[in-house]
Parts: structure tokens; C-alpha cells; sequence
């Protein structure tokens, strides 16, 4: 007979097994929602990544490992050779860089898509104590705007990528739920919807629509910097209201946007040739010589013989930053817009530059840029460099000195010119730039500078109406009487006209000197080859040289616009003389195995436009010709000068190019000359630039409203555009400084 203690144990038994099945089914079903939940999260935040994606939602900041990556993407195409073992131990060669990237981009990879899966998704907190919370920092008053009206019992904060979102991406923005009723309630709706990701427990709530400000003056100037544009209306352009970027805007200023008006006559496949031309000389410049002066293409390495040494100048961001504002390269525009911001500076730079050159480079490229633009960062960097070359100008005549120490203020002339003389073609290639410096900035000395070499130049003895290239700026008196409208004297006649020009012809002083010089130079200097070419020769005590320079190529431009802007007793001469000069510089160059035009030719009666001299033989990527072309062309629309233009770029792409960007010649008459391994910074601010515009619509820049200074930077005419931005007071002189 069993025991009582028997008949419990099998009841035990049967009630474990049954709460046993009980426990096993619950957590089933339990385990079934979960996993139901987690798949409608993953599917929701599936469609919220599809939609953002339809709607061009991408990131407007990229994180800084993505930029990297855009940057170097085209270290794909390189390859280490034996020409590379010179860079092996040079950590930041791009193509040890390119072996570093290779290592980076699958985890980069990773990193993009991990942001933009968690890019829609939305962490709920729920604040323990969040009506009161709310009460301290102030959530009901804000609460009183939201949709639900009531107090907030939960806080949500939300980082979206959506296309809205993605263009206010520097804020990051704090919401309330205002649904009513027990937070647990709220978040389990939330938790079923699959809007949630995670759950977490602060503290106290975060106020309502608190917005993370950015502090830094970079963030602004992201948003700030113009960008090239192609459409023909102008639009306002954000701008600071002060120099330090930092403080909200409060003003606009118009940019100037590239546009076609007469598509009819524009050529479009050469000029977009043109243009792959830049982006190649660009791209290869920024891969290898970022921030230097000037690249090698071969060597692919900066170029530290240049004209500014192996400072880190960035002369080829400057010189050819405006050929891509008219390009319309906007992504090439921004990034060296974004270096001029962050690196270029004369303060630490310890060297003795060329008042000249650093003038029309850096000067001319940062005044077009403000011309274009209205950013106040270009015309600030024009006043700073200005200043710096101010200390040459301090000699008894005023005639500035050639050489100045940015650092020191050092000044002094090349030992080889004359016996110390300052040369013409520098001293005279000042006014357009320091003239509209005044203007901009309200301050005369700038003027004043130029003015006063002006009426030096005007008041001085002139050898039968000529100037010679050298004059003395302490004595006030002539050089050796060597006149040339080639090298050291060339531009000083186009600033006379040009000054006329951007003065909005009111400055009649600068358009009589300009035709009492061209009447003396047509009179001694120009002259016809037995067989018809017009070309204009050095003129050495006075004994005609029969050589013209390459450099002199700007004339037939310069006498053709100087017909075209006034009709007088010289305007049929000024244009024959005009076209017949750029023939003569044509032939120079069709005269050439290469098509390219050399260094200098000479005329006897064996010889006519070519090079005798091995020294005369070379190509450096000159642009004067094609400048001739381009204002011949604008002037008569005859379309032969089209025509040699594009003769020239065929010769260019054929002889110049390189893997790695374009280099000049060492000899033009060979059938495959050996490169110079120099692109040089004019090539993209002047060369390129001008062949663009050869095949763009006249409304590009059109003749009527700018003026282009000796490097090709396009300043505007006083009175005739809208962009020529005078400042609305002027500071007296005696504030001046």
C-alpha cells in the first residue's frame, strides 16, 4: 500500500512537464515577434536608404577619409616604374601613396556603408524624469508648437540623410514626441512600427530643437565659395559680413556666371577639346606638384627652377584658378579656392621675388577672381600681396626696383640690366592692377604708386618718340638705347591702351601716350618682308635688328584693338598693321615641322620668320600668338584665325602632351623634339584660356566690359560692367597706407 508522499510525486511530475510546454511555447512566440520586428526594421530602413537615394539624397559634407579617396582615385592609372626609385623613400609621393590608398579603400568602403545604413534610423530615449526635466530647461514652452500640444515623456533624436537634411548637414537637430500617454506605451508603438533601433535612458531630456552651430570659419566657407556656373542670369552668392568668415550673413554680392547667348557661335567640340586640355594640365599638376609652383610632367615632381623658386607659392593655383571659373570646372575651382583660404601666404616667405611677375600672377589672378566672385578672401589676398611689394617702390624717382624681399623689403635690381636700371616692360606693367586695387579697397596709394611712373615716363626725353627698355631709378635717366616691343618693353604699350580702356576711356592721358608711342614704333620699327610680312623689329642704337620676338606675337592684338576702340587719322593703319603681324606670327609657325611657333625669327633676304640661333629654337607654351587670334577674331570674325587656332591645339596635343601634362620644346624645328620638361603657369592662365574664348560666343567676356591684363586675368571696365565693384568711399591719402 503506497504512501501519501506516493501520489504527490507523479502530480509534481505532470505540473512541471505542463509549466515546462507553457515557458517553451511563450518564448517561441516571444522569439517569432522578435525576429519579425527585427525584419521589419531591416526592411523599413531598406526603403528609407532606397528613397533617400532616389531623391539624390547624398551626403553634402563627405566624411574626410571619403575626400581622400575622390582625391587620389586617379593613382589608379599609375603604376611604380624604375623611373619612380627616386621617390621610394619619399612617404608622401603620390605614388607611395597610391600603395597606402590601395590598403584604405576596402575600409573606407566599409565605413560608407555602415553610415549609410545607420544614416534613416532613429534612437528613442526615454527620459525617467522627463516632465520635469522639460520644466528646467524649458522644453514646454517649445513643447507648445508641436502637433500633439501636449508635455513631452519622450525624446527623440534623429539624424537623417535625406535630400532636405542633406544641404543643412552642419546642424544636428533634437525633436520631442508629443503623442501623449505613459512613455513605455510610446516606445513599444515605436518598437512594432520597427522605427527604432535602440532604446537608452538619460538622465533628463534634451530640449527641443537645439541646434549644434558650427564654429569654425572653414565650415562657413564651405557653404560660402562661389562656383562657376553656366547659366546666363546672375544669382546672389552668400558672403560674409566680415573677414573672419565667422559671423552670420547679413549681405549678398553678385557672382558672375559664365553663360552663352548665342549658342550659333560658339564651336563646340574644339572648345570643349580646350577645356580637356586644362582639366589635364590640372589634374596631373594637383597629383604631383600641389601647392608648388609649377610641375614637371616628366619627372613628375614640382618644378623648383621656376621664376618663384621652390617657395610654396601655388603659382599654378592662382595663375589658372580664373581659366577654370570660366571653364565652368567647379570641383577644380573649389579646391583651389580652399588652398588660396588655407595656405597662400607672403608673411613667412623669405625670398626676393619679381615685383613684375608676382604683379600680374598674383595680383592680376586674385583681383579676377573678386571681379567674378565678390569674395572678399581674393581681393583681401590682392591687398596683402600689394603690400608686401610696396617697400620696391621706395627710390628717388619712384621707378619701382625689379626684385623686392617680401620678408625684409629689401629691394634691388637684376646686376645684369644696364648698369642697375629697373626695365620698362616691368616697371610700366603695374597700372591696371594697382589702379583697380585702389578702387576696390578705397585706398589711393596703389594709384598713386602708378601714377606717379606714369608721369615720370611722360615727362622724361624720349630718343625720337621712343622708350627704351632700361631707365634708372635713382638717376631718373635712360639705359642703353635698346627699344623693343618684344621682351623688356612689350607690355608697358599695352597698359597705356588698356588703362584707357578700364578707365572707361576717360583716362586720355594713358590713350595719347599710347599713340604717340605707336606712331614712333610703326615709324622705326615696323617693317615688310621682301615677300609681304609685316613684323616689327628690335631696334639697338638705332640699327634694326630684322629679329622679331616671339613675345611681340600680342601686338597684332594690341594695334587691332586700339583701331577697334577709336576712330581717328591711325585707326586703318593700327588694323592693317594689326592682321599683318599676326600673319607674319602665323607663318612662323606653319613654317615649323612642329606647327609651333620658336622663341624668336628673323628676317633677311635668305630667311623670313624663322630661327637661326639654337637659343631662338625653342617653344615654352607661349601664348601671345593665340592672344592675337583671339582679339582678331573677336574684332573681324574672320574665321581663319579660328581656323590657326585650332591648328595649334592639334600641334599641341601631338608635341606637347605628356601622361602627365604638357611641356614645351627645345626645338621647333625638329620632327620629334626633345621636351622641356617645364608646364609653366601661364600655360593654363593665358594659353588655354585664350583658345577657349577663341571658340567660345562673343558674350564670354565680351570686349566691351573687360580689359585682360598681360598674364590674361580679365578686369572689369569702369562704368561698362557691373562687376567692376569700386568701393563706396574712398580713404583721403593722408590715411592712406
Amino acid at each position: 500500500m503506497c504512501s501519501r508522499k506516493c501520489f504527490r510525486m507523479p502530480t509534481l511530475v505532470i505540473c512541471g512537464v505542463v509549466l515546462t510546454i507553457i515557458l517553451v511555447c511563450i518564448t517561441g512566440i516571444t522569439l517569432t515577434n522578435s525576429i519579425n520586428i527585427s525584419n521589419i526594421v531591416k526592411l523599413r530602413e531598406k526603403v528609407a536608404s532606397d528613397s533617400a537615394a532616389a531623391n539624390g539624397g547624398h551626403q553634402a559634407a563627405q566624411t574626410r577619409a571619403a575626400l581622400v579617396e575622390q582625391q587620389y582615385s586617379t593613382l589608379q592609372q599609375h603604376h611604380l616604374s624604375r623611373s619612380d626609385l627616386n621617390y621610394i623613400q619619399a612617404a608622401t609621393h603620390p605614388k607611395n601613396l597610391q600603395r597606402q590608398m590601395q590598403q584604405l579603400q576596402h575600409h573606407q568602403l566599409q565605413h560608407q556603408q555602415l553610415q549609410q545604413q545607420q544614416s534613416n534610423k532613429i534612437v528613442i530615449e526615454i527620459g525617467l524624469n522627463s516632465r520635469n526635466a522639460a520644466n528646467e530647461s524649458g522644453l514646454n514652452s517649445a513643447s507648445a508648437n508641436s502637433s500633439g500640444g501636449g508635455s513631452s515623456s519622450a525624446n527623440v533624436e534623429r539624424t537623417s540623410s535625406s535630400a532636405d537634411n542633406a544641404s543643412h548637414n552642419k546642424a544636428y537637430r533634437h525633436s520631442g514626441v508629443q503623442n501623449g500617454g505613459p512613455p513605455i506605451l510610446q516606445a513599444a508603438e515605436a518598437l512594432m512600427e520597427g522605427n527604432v533601433d535602440s532604446i537608452s535612458l538619460p538622465a533628463v531630456a534634451l530640449p527641443l530643437m537645439q541646434e549644434v552651430i558650427p564654429q569654425s570659419s572653414a565650415e562657413y566657407d564651405e557653404e560660402y565659395v562661389p562656383s562657376p556656373a553656366s547659366s546666363t542670369t546672375t544669382s546672389a552668392a552668400p558672403s560674409t559680413s566680415n573677414g573672419s568668415g565667422t559671423g552670420t550673413r547679413n549681405e549678398t554680392v553678385e557672382q558672375m556666371e559664365i553663360g552663352d547667348h548665342n549658342p550659333g557661335g560658339i564651336q563646340f567640340e574644339r572648345r570643349e577639346r580646350v577645356k580637356q586640355m586644362m582639366e589635364h594640365s590640372w589634374h596631373n599638376y594637383k597629383l604631383y606638384a600641389w601647392g608648388k609652383n609649377e610641375l614637371r610632367p616628366l619627372s613628375q615632381r614640382p618644378h623648383s627652377g621656376s621664376i618663384f623658386g621652390s617657395y610654396d607659392l601655388g603659382a599654378t593655383i592662382v595663375d589658372g584658378l580664373d581659366t577654370l571659373y570660366i571653364m565652368g570646372l567647379e570641383k577644380e575651382y573649389r579646391e583651389g579656392r580652399d588652398w588660396i583660404e588655407r595656405k597662400f601666404s607672403l608673411d613667412n616667405i623669405s625670398a626676393e621675388l619679381s615685383v613684375f611677375e608676382t604683379n600680374i600672377r598674383f595680383v592680376g589672378g586674385m583681383l579676377t577672381l573678386y571681379a567674378f566672385t565678390g569674395d572678399p578672401l581674393y581681393k583681401e589676398k590682392a591687398q596683402h600681396i600689394a603690400d608686401k611689394l610696396l617697400p620696391a617702390f621706395q627710390t628717388p624717382t619712384g621707378i619701382p626696383y625689379a626684385l623686392v624681399n617680401t620678408k625684409t623689403g629689401v629691394a634691388k635690381n637684376y646686376g645684369w640690366a644696364s648698369g642697375g636700371s629697373s626695365i620698362l616692360s616691368e616697371f610700366g606693367t603695374l597700372h591696371l592692377e594697382f589702379a583697380y586695387l585702389s578702387d576696390i579697397t578705397g585706398n589711393p596709394l596703389y594709384r598713386e604708386r602708378v601714377q606717379t611712373i606714369r608721369q615720370v615716363l611722360k615727362e622724361i626725353e624720349k630718343p625720337k618718340g621712343l622708350y627704351p627698355n632700361f631707365l634708372n631709378p635713382k638717376t631718373g635717366k635712360w639705359g642703353q638705347l635698346h627699344m623693343s616691343l618684344g621682351a623688356l618693353g612689350d607690355s608697358y604699350y599695352e597698359y597705356l591702351l588698356k588703362a584707357w580702356l578700364q578707365s572707361g576711356q576717360t583716362d586720355e592721358e594713358a590713350r595719347e601716350m599710347y599713340d604717340e608711342a605707336m606712331l614712333a614704333i610703326m615709324d622705326k620699327m615696323v617693317r615688310t618682308s621682301p615677300n609681304g610680312l609685316t613684323y616689327v623689329s628690335d631696334l639697338k642704337f638705332d640699327r634694326l635688328e630684322h629679329k622679331m620676338d616671339h613675345l611681340a606675337c600680342f601686338s597684332g592684338g594690341l594695334f587691332a584693338l586700339g583701331a577697334a576702340t577709336r576712330q581717328n587719322d591711325h585707326t586703318d593703319k593700327y588694323m592693317e598693321v594689326g592682321k599683318g603681324i599676326t600673319n607674319t606670327c602665323h607663318e612662323s609657325y606653319i613654317r615649323t615641322p612642329t606647327q609651333l611657333g620658336p622663341e624668336a625669327f628673323r628676317f633677311s633676304d635668305a630667311v623670313e620668320a624663322r630661327a637661326l640661333r639654337s637659343q631662338e629654337k625653342y617653344y615654352i607654351l607661349r601664348p601671345e600668338t593665340f592672344e592675337s587670334y583671339f582679339v582678331l577674331w573677336r574684332l573681324t570674325h574672320d574665321q581663319k584665325y579660328r581656323d590657326w587656332g585650332w591648328e595649334a591645339v592639334l600641334a599641341l596635343e601631338k608635341h606637347c602632351r605628356t601622361a602627365h601634362g604638357y611641356c614645351g620644346l627645345r626645338n621647333v624645328y625638329q620632327q620629334e623634339p626633345q621636351k622641356d620638361d617645364v608646364q609653366q603657369s601661364f600655360f593654363l592662365a593665358e594659353t588655354l584660356k585664350y583658345l577657349y574664348l577663341l571658340f567660345s560666343d562673343d558674350s564670354v567676356l565680351p570686349l566691351d566690359e573687360w580689359v585682360f591684363n598681360t598674364e590674361a586675368h580679365p578686369l572689369p571696365i569702369k562704368g561698362a560692367n557691373p562687376y567692376y565693384r569700386q568701393a563706396p568711399v574712398t580713404l583721403p591719402a593722408s590715411n592712406a597706407s
